[in-house]
Formats: structure tokens, C-alpha cells, sequence
């Protein structure tokens, strides 16, 4: 991707995968997902995932997998509320960015 993925669009691409499974999921899968749409390493992910712990929009728990714990990721209310704020803000940007690629101006 050319454009620059800041730390409020990366918080609100992980909100959003981690939401999908109301059980939570690991890393590594987010990392998949997310890689879905951006370029992320594992040494970037990680940070915002502590970050969105610390402001408890997710929790963490460990599960046992193949002999070995795993740590899961679960969205909390305040991050589902946060998620929502992210989306409809994107939405509002995503709108007015698609009607100026469109021919639209912003002196209407």
C-alpha cells in the first residue's frame, strides 16, 4: 500500500479482526488477517496489541495449543465502542476521499 498506515487505522484493522471471533484469536492469525489488507510484521503488531490491552479494549487469556500456551486476544465492551467510533469515522473519510477522487469538489 502507498499510503502511510497510522497507529488510529491499524488500532481500528485489529479492533475489527479481533471482533470477528467472539472466543478472541492469537497473533499470528491476526497478523494473517490484518495482512489481508496492510503489510504488518509480527514486531509492529505486537505493540498495538499491548497498547489496545492497556486501554482496555482487549483482554488477554492463554490457551493450551499442541502442548504449549497460546495467548488470545478478545475484544472488551470499550473496545467494541471504539470500534464502532472507528468505523463510522472511516466511513465519514472514506465517503469525502471517494467523492474528490470522483470529480467532486470541496468548494460546493
Amino acid at each position: 500500500m502507498v499510503f502511510n498506515t497510522g497507529s488510529a487505522l491499524l488500532d481500528a484493522i485489529v479492533l475489527a479482526v479481533v471482533s470477528r471471533d467472539s472466543e478472541g484469536t492469537y497473533g499470528y492469525r491476526i497478523t494473517q488477517d490484518v495482512r489481508t489488507v496492510i503489510e504488518l510484521s509480527e514486531s509492529t503488531l505486537y505493540p498495538v496489541l499491548r497498547r489496545l490491552q492497556k486501554d482496555e479494549c482487549l483482554t488477554v487469556y492463554d490457551r493450551e495449543f499442541g502442548g504449549r500456551n497460546r495467548r488470545y486476544y478478545k475484544i472488551t465492551e470499550k473496545g467494541l465502542a471504539q470500534l464502532k467510533l472507528y468505523d463510522e469515522e472511516w466511513r465519514s473519510y472514506a465517503k469525502k476521499v471517494t467523492y474528490l477522487f470522483d470529480g467532486g469538489s470541496t468548494n460546493e
